[in-house]
């Protein structure tokens, strides 16, 4: 595949650092202070270490597919990783641990683990971005999340300048979320998974799966055919980046499903009764995932609903907020996303919260 970058680079390569829309999937932000490309882990800590001695911010930006730079740019130094490539660091005859290095595009590792006949990974084929960012995130997708086959995260541990191992359970991964997010202490360099040796797919659990691929919940399948199924049902949302369709520059969906305590999903299955039962999901405890997507749509903002400047709710899916022009300000895209979560909230009392990281702007 093409590479997940908006604009990559190498090491050689001239850097402007006149603005940052070039390298994020919205093609959206302003300048950067200082721009630097880091082509290996040694790379990365070394560009960190110089911004900090001369007292810069730093911001870590990779396939730049799940952030929303602010018009303004950012100040300091943002360092571009660019480090490439897996290794196979562990194994037994059920299961082999591959080291990914962070700046290594998503997707690519996907399909070599497919190809390899690697189970655990499948279910996440066609996100955008790099490897090193799935940690942060807890990236997830069809019933798979990366904390499932995370075994350690490498990481320069920026207040005790050293580089580090993270075990899984001390990356404190939840719900699109972990220890490394909205926090600039960790810079992740590389990423440990443990997958299985079988050339069958993980149990499907996710059921709109399962019916594209004609099968019962719980079942598993070839890994190449859940990993073409997962491409055409993420094509079709336009969840796969795509430079001539521009309902995929975006950041993926904007928002993440909320996850109501009991009683506050009892007011809002109240509020929502005229529109009968809403789609939802038991977490653990007693709490309940709730569908976004069918917030947005019935709070009347359906596809391709538009916003300022040319930015819209992408008409594939209402979950992507899009720079659908080319040509729009960071400025206009948060003015849609705050009218949407204003008008969810206002409908149904239920409060909205952004997945992609904000810098230098807010909603």
């Amino acid at each position: 595949m093409s590479d997940v970058y908006a604009e990559p680079t190498t090491g050689a390569d001239p850097t402007d650092p006149a603005t940052l829309a070039r390298y994020t999937t919205l093609r959206l932000g302003g300048a950067a202070g200082r721009l630097e490309t880091a082509g290996s882990a040694e790379e990365i800590v070394q560009k960190v270490q110089e911004a900090e001695a001369r007292d810069e911010p730093v911001l870590i930006l990779a396939g730049g597919s799940n952030v929303v730079i602010g018009d303004q740019g950012f100040p300091g130094s943002v360092v571009l990783v660019r480090s490439r490539g897996f290794r196979v660091v562990a194994g037994d005859a059920d299961t082999v641990t591959v080291r990914v290095e962070a700046g290594e595009p998503w997707d690519d590792l996907v399909a070599a683990t497919v190809g390899q006949g690697w189970s655990g990974l499948e279910c996440l084929s066609g996100i955008p971005g790099s490897a090193g960012a799935t940690p942060i995130q807890n990236v997830g997708a069809y019933g798979q999340e990366v904390a499932e086959t995370i075994t350690g995260v490498q990481a320069y541990d920026r207040t005790h300048r050293e580089v580090v191992r993270i075990e899984a359970g001390d990356c404190g991964f939840v719900y699109r979320g972990s220890i490394f997010k909205y926090s600039d202490r960790w810079v992740v360099l590389s990423v440990d998974f443990r997958l299985a040796r079988s050339p069958l797919s993980g149990p499907v659990r996710y059921a709109e799966l399962a019916r594209a691929l004609g099968v019962e919940v719980g079942d598993r399948v070839p890994l190449a055919d859940a990993r073409a199924t997962v491409l055409r049902l993420r094509a079709g949302k336009g969840m796969v980046l795509d430079g001539d369709d521009p309902d995929t520059w975006s950041v993926g969906s904007f928002f993440t499903n909320p996850v109501l305590e009991r009683e506050a999903y009892e007011l809002f299955r109240e509020r929502a009764a005229d529109l009968g039962e809403p789609p939802s999901w038991p977490g653990a405890g007693d709490v309940v995932k709730v569908s976004a997507a069918w917030l947005i749509d019935k709070a009347g903002f359906g596809k391709g609903y538009p916003g300022p400047e040319g930015v819209a709710i992408s008409s594939k899916h209402t979950l992507a907020l899009t720079n659908h022009s080319g040509t729009a300000s960071t400025s206009a895209l948060v003015a849609l996303a705050r009218e949407i979560r204003d008008g969810v909230h206002d409908r149904f009392g239920v409060t909205l919260h952004p997945e992609p990281v904000l810098i230098n702007c807010t909603i």
